[in-house]
């Protein structure tokens, strides 16, 4: 073969690779997830695992749109200005149609405020802060979780029962632990307006010298305490209160610390009668849950945390809003999420269209000990559409769009 001959097969070639590659690319829909994959494991690999067994499911029914779903999924190392470099490439790079993802509140601040400025669907799926949907809200941010205000919400009425007067508080000290602290002394206060705060710690995130906080814990003599510490944060405080009697006599109310990914690893030192919310994934019978749980136990051999719960439901969410737009245009999208209904292995979900929040709910109950684990009694699931505010307290707080 002489190299003219040659140039053109090997042009042919190229043209045909490329060519093959752009209908390659037409067939799929590709959506951009970020998560702090390495920072915080025990709750995000269980959340992987969750929105891949959903993207399985949606391709094995047919896709969206005669098109096969995809995630390109990044790290976001839990850093806002990474997560943002990180979310300007996967839309200008990889062209996905929008994106989903995040689980710290200031990484999932930092994405909201770039999905406005660039005009791109973000669907938030772990960040709890109140301020991406309600102070920072904007147009193009969803949130699918309950957030700090209504899971605290969810809680407090069982404080108030108890008619605790002192209360401390701890929390880790960024915006995820603050917005449950403000939103827990809102709460209670207009329950019992004669509780006092008698102490507040307030440790770095992952950096608690848990024995120097129980220690002064225990010296403001509390009646309760409000924390929303969570992993090794929370393990470290409760090991540590614990060798120090501090929690004896005292009530305990902890977002999140019914969930299997923090309760899971304390075992037999699991702080028995605690309130929280969590996750008893081995007592739902819906018929909803079981499906899901039967189906994730088969693909993956392990039994479903809450993160498995919401990568799988953020998928549906995408899946849902996809459907229902008919369409990847950004702002019919946008249109479509606003007052969304779908189904989720937790019950039907529904985005209000007034602060673009889910009305997710969460399990409420107390701490137990069952063959030698943690595990959730006395729970119940509360809706989340109960624990919202109203319409005029909304339009108070969010910024107008």
């Amino acid at each position: 073969m002489n190299r003219r001959s040659w140039l053109k097969l090997s042009a042919a070639f190229g043209a045909a690779m490329f060519a093959m590659s752009g209908a390659q690319a037409q067939d799929t829909i590709k959506i951009g997830e970020m998560n702090s994959y390495k920072n915080f494991a025990a709750f995000l690999e269980p959340y992987k695992k969750g929105w891949e067994l959903a993207v399985e499911q949606v391709n094995a029914s047919g896709g969206l749109l005669g098109k096969k779903l995809e995630i390109v999924s990044r790290d976001d190392n839990g850093n806002p200005g990474d997560a943002v470099r990180i979310a300007e490439e996967l839309v200008t790079r990889e062209k996905v149609s929008f994106l989903i993802g995040t689980f710290p509140s200031n990484v999932g601040l930092a994405v909201a405020s770039f999905a406005k400025e660039k005009k791109v669907l973000f669907i938030a799926a772990e960040p709890l802060t109140d301020k991406i949907v309600w102070d920072q809200g904007n147009k193009y941010t969803f949130r699918l979780r309950a957030s700090t205000y209504m899971q605290t919400a969810m809680l407090v009425p069982e404080a108030a029962k108890l008619k605790k007067k002192r209360w401390a508080i701890v929390y880790p000290n960024y915006e995820y632990g603050q917005s449950a602290t403000a939103a827990f002394k809102q709460l209670i206060k207009a329950a019992q307006p004669d509780v006092e705060f008698v102490i507040e710690q307030a440790p770095p995130l992952g950096k608690i010298e848990a024995g120097a906080v129980a220690d002064a814990i225990a010296a403001a003599k509390p009646d309760a305490i409000f924390s929303s510490l969570f992993g090794a944060d929370l393990a470290k405080f409760v090991r540590e209160g614990q060798t120090r009697d501090l929690f004896k006599g005292v009530e305990v109310f902890n977002l999140l610390a019914g969930e299997p990914e923090y309760l899971d690893p304390l075992k037999d030192e699991s702080p028995v009668g605690w309130w929280v919310t969590g996750y008893p994934w081995y007592a739902i019978t819906t018929p909803e849950h079981k499906a899901f749980a039967e189906a994730y136990q088969k693909r993956f051999n392990d039994y479903p945390r809450l993160g498995s719960i919401v990568g799988y439901a953020t998928v549906q969410s995408a899946a849902a809003v996809i459907k229902k737009a008919g369409t990847l245009d950004t702002e019919k999208l946008v249109t479509a999420m606003k007052g969304l209904t779908h189904s989720t292995p937790l019950g039907n979900i529904t985005y209000r269209p007034q602060d673009n929040q889910s009305t997710m709910g969460a399990y409420v109950g107390k701490i137990g000990l069952k063959d030698g684990k943690g595990v959730m009694t006395d729970w119940y699931y509360a809706d989340g559409a109960k624990f919202l505010p109203s319409d005029a307290d909304v339009a108070k707080m969010r910024p107008a769009e």
